[in-house]
Protein backbone atom coordinates (compact mmCIF):
# COMPACT_ATOMS: atom_id res chain seq x y z
CA UNK A 1 0.00 0.00 0.00
CA UNK A 2 1.01 3.44 -0.78
CA UNK A 3 0.13 6.63 0.92
CA UNK A 4 -0.86 9.79 -1.47
CA UNK A 5 -2.86 12.49 -1.32
CA UNK A 6 -6.31 13.37 -2.58
CA UNK A 7 -6.83 16.96 -4.25
CA UNK A 8 -8.66 18.72 -0.98
CA UNK A 9 -5.28 17.31 0.80
CA UNK A 10 -7.11 14.38 2.76
CA UNK A 11 -4.66 11.58 2.76
CA UNK A 12 -5.55 8.49 0.95
CA UNK A 13 -4.00 4.79 0.70
CA UNK A 14 -4.31 2.62 -2.51
CA UNK A 15 -3.20 -0.78 -3.10
CA UNK A 16 -0.29 -0.28 -5.28
CA UNK A 17 -0.29 -3.47 -7.44
CA UNK A 18 -4.43 -1.99 -7.95
CA UNK A 19 -3.05 0.50 -10.19
CA UNK A 20 -3.25 0.26 -14.24
CA UNK A 21 -1.86 3.23 -15.41
CA UNK A 22 -1.29 7.02 -14.04
CA UNK A 23 -1.57 9.61 -16.76
CA UNK A 24 -0.99 13.51 -15.74
CA UNK A 25 -3.69 15.49 -17.54
CA UNK A 26 -2.73 18.08 -15.70
CA UNK A 27 -3.71 16.29 -12.36
CA UNK A 28 -2.28 12.96 -11.96
CA UNK A 29 -5.07 10.77 -12.45
CA UNK A 30 -4.52 7.07 -11.74
CA UNK A 31 -6.50 4.27 -13.40
CA UNK A 32 -7.23 0.81 -11.30
CA UNK A 33 -7.71 -2.45 -12.87
CA UNK A 34 -11.31 -2.38 -11.76
CA UNK A 35 -11.51 1.06 -13.90
CA UNK A 36 -12.30 3.61 -10.98
CA UNK A 37 -10.72 6.49 -11.34
CA UNK A 38 -8.44 8.54 -8.15
CA UNK A 39 -7.11 11.90 -8.76
CA UNK A 40 -3.87 12.84 -6.25
CA UNK A 41 -1.67 15.60 -5.96
CA UNK A 42 1.56 13.75 -6.37
CA UNK A 43 3.00 13.69 -9.71
CA UNK A 44 3.45 10.43 -12.15
CA UNK A 45 6.62 10.66 -11.07
CA UNK A 46 6.28 10.59 -7.51
CA UNK A 47 3.97 7.70 -7.96
CA UNK A 48 5.88 5.35 -10.04
CA UNK A 49 8.95 6.16 -7.21
CA UNK A 50 6.52 5.27 -3.99
CA UNK A 51 5.33 2.13 -5.58
CA UNK A 52 9.02 1.23 -6.92
CA UNK A 53 9.93 2.02 -2.82
CA UNK A 54 7.10 -0.54 -1.87
CA UNK A 55 7.82 -3.15 -3.96
CA UNK A 56 11.40 -3.03 -3.25
CA UNK A 57 10.59 -3.19 0.39
CA UNK A 58 8.26 -5.95 0.24
CA UNK A 59 10.86 -7.82 -2.11
CA UNK A 60 13.71 -7.28 0.51
CA UNK A 61 11.28 -8.45 3.32
CA UNK A 62 10.79 -11.17 1.27
CA UNK A 63 14.18 -12.24 0.61
CA UNK A 64 15.08 -11.91 4.53
CA UNK A 65 12.42 -15.10 5.30
CA UNK A 66 15.13 -17.66 3.04
CA UNK A 67 18.55 -18.07 4.35
CA UNK A 68 20.90 -17.75 2.07
CA UNK A 69 21.24 -21.14 0.13
CA UNK A 70 18.70 -22.69 1.54
CA UNK A 71 15.85 -24.55 -0.64
CA UNK A 72 13.58 -22.39 -0.32
CA UNK A 73 15.76 -19.38 -1.24
CA UNK A 74 16.51 -20.98 -4.41
CA UNK A 75 12.56 -21.36 -5.57
CA UNK A 76 12.04 -17.57 -4.76
CA UNK A 77 14.71 -16.56 -6.53
CA UNK A 78 14.00 -18.58 -9.60
CA UNK A 79 10.20 -17.55 -8.78
CA UNK A 80 11.40 -14.40 -9.21
CA UNK A 81 13.02 -14.81 -12.18
CA UNK A 82 10.24 -16.56 -14.25
CA UNK A 83 8.43 -13.61 -13.55
CA UNK A 84 10.93 -11.34 -14.63
CA UNK A 85 11.09 -13.41 -17.98
CA UNK A 86 7.27 -13.55 -18.01
CA UNK A 87 6.93 -9.46 -17.70
CA UNK A 88 9.70 -8.73 -20.20
CA UNK A 89 7.57 -10.62 -22.79
CA UNK A 90 4.79 -8.40 -22.60
CA UNK A 91 5.21 -5.39 -24.59
CA UNK A 92 5.09 -2.37 -22.30
CA UNK A 93 2.91 0.58 -22.66
CA UNK A 94 4.23 4.00 -23.75
CA UNK A 95 3.65 6.68 -20.97
CA UNK A 96 3.46 5.85 -17.37
CA UNK A 97 2.34 2.61 -17.06
CA UNK A 98 3.02 1.40 -14.10
CA UNK A 99 4.00 -2.09 -14.91
CA UNK A 100 6.03 -0.79 -17.69
CA UNK A 101 8.19 1.55 -15.46
CA UNK A 102 8.58 -1.06 -13.08
CA UNK A 103 9.75 -3.59 -16.13
CA UNK A 104 12.63 -1.04 -17.13
CA UNK A 105 13.53 -0.12 -13.26
CA UNK A 106 13.35 -4.20 -12.12
CA UNK A 107 17.73 -3.59 -12.70
CA UNK A 108 17.50 -0.82 -10.33
CA UNK A 109 16.75 -3.07 -7.19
Amino acid sequence: MIELTRLNGSALVVNSDLIKYAEASPDTTLTLVNGEKLVVLESCDEVVARVSAHRARLLADAAKLFPAGSAAAIAFASAMRVLDAEQAQQEPSTGSNIDGVHRRRKADY
